[in-house]
């Protein structure tokens, strides 16, 4: 069974007891972004791994809001999902992490017209600003402002990569235009490469979006702060409110 959690916020202690409690033979977990840790991914994730649970990510935005948030994947990189397709339990699973930003490409709610002007990669994001930190580092404490930022920035270049491929199911941090504040072009990577689901996060609500499969030709699940579905979109957890997570940036309890 394939399970997807929604944007975990540095907690992932009740993964693992709700996996349990389903009672699954075999299990994959894939976390859909703002994982936001305070200590390496592989520590947090060793309870699941030392059960036999495979586990696998895209990163959100809240990932690359300082350093230590990025450091703390670095060493997890070969699960990370974005710009790959992995199969696994027999699917193939895609993933597209990040946000779209205007600095870098900020599609239209129809066709991505402007990936022409858009800048292509984060390479090319380096080059124009002078900036010679590469993305992805160990100590990423040298690449500060803007080149940490848009190390979780949705690139043409992995949109393309993906779009010349075939997949059963999309996972992403931004949500197709079913959402309010979804992405026609979410839409259309979905239907070129022939996905049957796709499963976002980002928004901290538990959507499933009835008629989006009739009219898009794919079903989509939105997983809410702290969820967890299942590949049938059954919900296992049901999460935590918008309101409860606030509260908790704050330091209070409500």
């Amino acid at each position: 069974m394939i399970y997807f959690l929604g944007d975990v916020h540095g907690r992932i202690g009740h993964v693992l007891p709700a996996i349990q409690r389903d009672g699954a033979h075999s299990a994959h977990v894939i976390f859909l972004g703002d994982i936001d840790l305070s200590r390496p991914f592989e520590e947090e994730i060793r309870p699941l791994l030392d059960v036999g649970i495979g586990v696998w990510f895209i990163h959100g935005n809240h990932d690359t809001d300082q350093s230590s948030n990025w450091d703390n994947l670095q060493n997890s990189m070969h699960r990370s999902l974005d710009g790959r397709i992995v199969e696994i339990e027999g699917e193939r699973v895609a993933g597209l992490g990040g946000v779209f930003r205007g600095e870098i490409w900020y599609p239209d709610r129809g066709v991505a017209t402007n990936k022409v002007s858009a800048i292509r990669n984060h390479e090319e994001f380096r080059i124009q600003h002078k900036i010679k930190t590469p993305p992805r580092l160990l100590n990423s404490a040298q690449s500060t402002g803007n080149a940490l930022k848009h190390c979780s920035s949705i690139f043409p270049d992995t949109y393309d990569r993906l779009a010349n491929q075939k997949a059963d199911i999309l996972v992403t941090h931004e949500a197709p235009s079913c959402h309010k504040h979804g992405f026609q072009t979410l839409d259309l990577l979905a239907q070129v490469m022939g996905v049957r689901t796709l499963f976002h996060g980002h928004h901290h609500v538990n959507l499933d979006y009835p008629g989006c499969e009739q009219s898009l030709g794919f079903q989509a699940y939105g997983v809410g702060l702290r969820a967890i579905t299942d590949i049938n979109g059954r919900w296992i957890v049901r999460g935590q409110s918008e309101v409860d997570w606030l509260y908790e940036q704050m330091g209070q309890q409500r």
